[in-house]
């Protein structure tokens, strides 16, 4: 079973149907005067949560009071953390704030990009891979492909994204600094920016099981962060990583990385469906390349960040100009992408429209829908509870919803229907 991390608290939901108006996969309904979250169709993509004008959706995470019982706790910050705090253009005051607030080790997200940013350029001149290729670095896209676009699969590129293989060379560094530590002693503490890597983090990457211990709210972090940075200790922690790595946190920071102008970046799931319908279809040029992120200007736009996106972004551009280009390259002598950054097995398909699993039920009910299609006023306002007509048709062929008159356009129309058969025996 899919574990999710977007939660609703339904004393604050008023049933306003904005979530079910914006969700891509159609995932929500209004049922009984709240919201209702179908698990199988979420892709934790946090939209939900952007728009709720009451707050009653939120991102499940844990807290880091909550998981001291490590001996060695080593933080993983992803590079958006960088440009959510005004003036600091250093990323070593950051990374010694994370010291100050507990954490034993710091190993930089923004490190291992530029290591993942190697291993593309290698994979893209592997033969008979199937292109173009599209990066597994945001969550929502590979759970989006495995459950809409089939014949996408294996386009995904089966690298582990930046945070695996952070994960696995903070724990390698730590064993070897300090070879009395067991692993269960050793807890890897992501910093996220969004909801998505953190139901990534629980479900793993196809076969492969994540790494990380414990997933942080970056805003949770952030609030912690700002009282330790305002005492002013001198860092002690260098930065590890380059103007490539930190770039990640931006929209084209990726594919812009790997040096060939062959490739395509989109950001916004609105966005990220009609690139992935254009590739499915072959509407698109010839690419190498594709990276695409499900919130608007990348991960700088994760719902469980402080910051507005583009402020933070352009601050990402003042960190990086005093960074060089990357610290992170592989010797001359590799031409190969190491076998544990690798994962053998990627997520199945589980399509979302599947009605039934007989074929023959299956084509009864979409007959069935469509003549109940038809009968509806199709202007898909959402007042039924359901994200449009055709949804609503679905809706009442499952039997998730019974009655056909929950539709208030159709009830009013059946209603002025009546009035004017009475007006018209009257006279």
């Amino acid at each position: 079973m899919y574990m999710h991390s977007v939660e609703l608290d339904v004393s604050k939901c008023t049933g306003c149907t904005t979530c079910l108006r914006h969700c891509p996969t159609e995932a929500i309904r209004i049922r009984n005067g709240h919201a209702v979250i179908n698990s199988e169709r979420c892709i934790d993509c946090g939209e939900c949560i952007r728009v709720c004008p009451s707050n009653a959706k939120k991102a499940m995470c844990s807290k880091f009071e909550h998981y001291q019982n490590f001996k060695w706790k080593i933080a993983l910050p992803a590079p958006t953390l960088y440009g959510q705090f005004e003036g600091v253009d250093d990323v070593d005051t950051i990374l010694q704030g994370l010291l100050d607030i507990g954490f034993d080790d710091v190993y930089e997200v923004a490190k291992a990009a530029e290591l993942v940013t190697e291993y593309t350029r290698l994979y893209l001149k592997t033969e008979g891979i199937k292109k173009p290729v599209i990066s597994s670095a945001c969550p929502v896209v590979v759970r989006l492909i495995s459950l809409r676009y089939p014949y996408l699969r294996d386009n995904i590129m089966p690298i582990l994204p930046p945070i695996e293989v952070a994960a696995g060379l903070a724990r390698q560094r730590a064993k070897e600094e300090h070879p009395e530590l067991k692993d269960d002693e050793i807890g890897i503490y992501f910093i996220s920016p969004c909801a998505a890597k953190v139901s990534y983090i629980r479900n793993g990457f196809g076969d492969y099981k994540s790494k990380i211990d414990v997933v942080v709210s970056l805003k949770d972090i952030y609030f912690m962060l700002l009282g330790a940075m305002k005492k002013g200790n001198t860092p002690s922690k260098a930065s590890e990583a380059g103007m490539i790595g930190i770039g990640w946190a931006s929209s084209g920071g990726e594919s812009s990385a790997i040096l060939n102008d062959n490739y395509l970046a989109a950001d916004g799931i609105e966005n990220v469906n009609k690139v992935l319908d254009a590739i499915e279809n072959g509407n698109i040029p010839q690419l190498e390349f594709i990276e695409l992120n499900a919130c608007s200007g990348g991960c700088v736009g994760g719902v469980m960040t402080i910051e507005n996106p583009f402020i933070a972004r352009t601050r990402l551009q003042t960190v990086r100009r005093y960074r060089p280009v990357s610290l992170n390259r592989l010797s001359k002598d590799m031409h190969y992408v190491p076998e544990n950054c690798y994962c053998s097995e990627l997520p199945t398909y589980t399509p979302i429209s599947r009605l039934s699993a007989n074929f023959s039920e299956s084509m009864r009910m979409m007959a069935e829908i469509q003549r109940i299609r038809e009968t509806l006023p199709g202007i898909d306002c959402g007042a039924c509870g359901s994200p449009g007509c055709r949804a609503f048709a679905e809706d009442l062929v499952k039997g998730t919803v019974s009655d056909i008159s929950l539709c208030p356009v159709l009830k009013r129309n059946g209603g002025e229907e009546e009035n004017k058969k009475d007006n018209e025996s009257n006279q």
